[in-house]
C-alpha cells in the first residue's frame, strides 16, 4: 500500500468511514437491568488497559475500562485477562450477587478455569 497506485478508496471504505463516524459520534444507549435474567459480561485485557461489558439479551447495560499502570502493563496476557474479570466483578457485585451470571473471555486458559 506505500507503493505508488497501492491504495484505493472503495464505495464500500466510504460507507464504512460514514457508519464509523456515525457510531464515534453519537452516545450508546444503556438497558436497564432485568433482575430476572442472567446478566453476561465480556472482558478483553490489552497491552496498556483492560476493559468489560455488562449485558443482557446483547443488550448493553453498562461498561468499562481502565488504564494499566506500568507495573500492571508487565502482566502476562493470561494475568490481565483476570484482571479484567475481577475488576468487572467487583465493579457490578450488586447486579450480580445472588443471581446468575455468564463471563465471557477470549483467553483460552482462563475458559477451563472451574473444569
Amino acid at each position: 500500500m506505500l507503493k505508488k497506485d497501492g491504495f484505493h478508496w472503495t464505495q464500500e471504505a466510504t460507507e464504512a468511514f460514514a457508519d464509523l463516524k456515525t457510531k464515534m459520534s453519537t452516545a450508546p444507549v444503556l438497558a436497564l437491568p432485568n433482575f430476572d435474567k442472567p446478566f453476561e459480561i465480556e472482558t478483553d485485557a490489552a497491552s496498556c488497559g483492560i476493559s468489560a461489558v455488562l449485558q443482557q439479551d446483547r443488550h448493553l447495560i453498562a461498561f468499562i475500562s481502565k488504564k494499566l499502570g506500568p507495573r500492571w502493563q508487565k502482566l502476562s496476557v493470561y494475568e490481565k485477562e483476570l484482571l479484567a474479570i475481577v475488576f468487572a466483578v467487583q465493579r457490578w457485585e450488586q447486579y450480580l450477587i445472588g443471581r446468575p451470571f455468564t463471563i465471557k473471555t477470549d483467553q483460552q486458559s482462563l475458559k477451563h478455569l472451574l473444569e
